[in-house]
Order: structure tokens, then C-alpha cells, then sequence
């Protein structure tokens, strides 16, 4: 009786070890927890690169940059269809980067 006891524990344990691992699997329209900090730095990455532009550096309040799985958006709102280009440009240059959906508006 004790083995039967001591089975049903370990398979219980085994359920509940599966469970959590497969509560951790991304999600649909969500991130893993590496892929979120990778999407970070890049979203870092771009910004730093904005900054170091001299077209850019003062625009970089008006840009917001989000990054998911990889691909870039940015929104917000610039001067000129110069600016956005720019901005879209440097995104890209930016290593990591696998797309770049670029929705800012001029004003």
C-alpha cells in the first residue's frame, strides 16, 4: 500500500512539474521572458542610436520606441517626412533588428 502511496506522489509531482513548464511557453501575442529582454535592449539599442544622431538627438522626446519579437515601432510625432525616414533608417542599422513598422505622423 505504501509503494501504490508513494507512486501516486511522484506521478502527482510529475503532473505539476509539466504543468508549470507549460505555463511558461509564450503565449500567443505574448513574449517569453528571454524574448522580452532581448526586445529591451534592442529598444535600447535604438534609442542610443537615435541620440547619436545629430538629425535626430533633439527629436528623440517626440519618438517613442517599442520593440516585439524583433520588430521595431515607432510612433509619435515629427516635423518632416525627413525625420521619420531618419528615424526609420537608423532603427534598422540597428543589429537585431528584423522589421521596422514606422507610424510616425508629421505634423
Amino acid at each position: 500500500m505504501m509503494q501504490r502511496v508513494s507512486g501516486l506522489k511522484k506521478l502527482l509531482a510529475v503532473c505539476l512539474l509539466a504543468a508549470s513548464v507549460a505555463s511558461c511557453a509564450a503565449v500567443s501575442g505574448q513574449e517569453t521572458a528571454g524574448e522580452y529582454v532581448d526586445d529591451a535592449t534592442i529598444t535600447t539599442k535604438v534609442k542610443s542610436a537615435m541620440v547619436e544622431d545629430p538629425s535626430l538627438r533633439n527629436k528623440i522626446g517626440q519618438i517613442h520606441v517599442e520593440t516585439m519579437k524583433d520588430v521595431v515601432q515607432l510612433s509619435g510625432f515629427v516635423d518632416s517626412a525627413q525625420t521619420s525616414a531618419r528615424a526609420e533608417e537608423v532603427a534598422r542599422g540597428v543589429k537585431g533588428v528584423r522589421g521596422v513598422r514606422n507610424d510616425l505622423i508629421v505634423q
